[in-house]
């Protein structure tokens, strides 16, 4: 089920979720969420997540669009002990190329965004990656 509502950007930049879209979404005050923003295509998309973790990261994977190559990523991110938390992945060019852009979460304190892009980088199915702390506003 889809829900809409046009809202207004108050002076400092807020916008208040209509209660009925909180209601059934389950977010109340105190909940965190994730914001994205595609700034070519003009796009913000505002997830609710359960974390509280001081640490989350966004990769960003150009990958050959091939059976498995997913399944490679996601293997690695198991490997790893990431929590994926949101994921997108699409095609860019049928048979070739496709791009994932995922919200994680470290289940190891001690991995650091470079040891993620190091071992993303060595499967042979990754064309690109790009790992960054998720900014926190909190």
């Amino acid at each position: 089920m889809k829900l809409s509502s046009v809202v207004k950007i108050d002076p400092k930049g807020r916008v208040t979720i209509p209660l009925f879209i909180r209601e059934s979404m389950d977010i109340s005050e105190g909940r965190y969420m994730v914001l994205i923003a595609d700034v070519d295509k003009k796009e913000m998309i505002l997830t609710p997540i359960t974390t509280k973790n001081e640490e989350l990261y966004e990769i960003r994977v150009e990958l050959q669009d091939k059976p498995g190559a997913l399944a490679d990523l996601t293997k690695a991110f198991l490997d790893m002990k990431l929590d994926i938390l949101i994921s997108k992945c699409s095609t860019i060019k049928r048979g070739e190329i496709g791009e994932c852009t995922m919200i994680v979460e470290p289940g190891n304190k001690e991995i650091k965004p470079e040891d993620i892009e190091k071992k993303i980088s060595e499967l042979p199915v990754i064309y690109m990656v790009s790992v960054k702390p998720v900014e926190k506003n909190f």
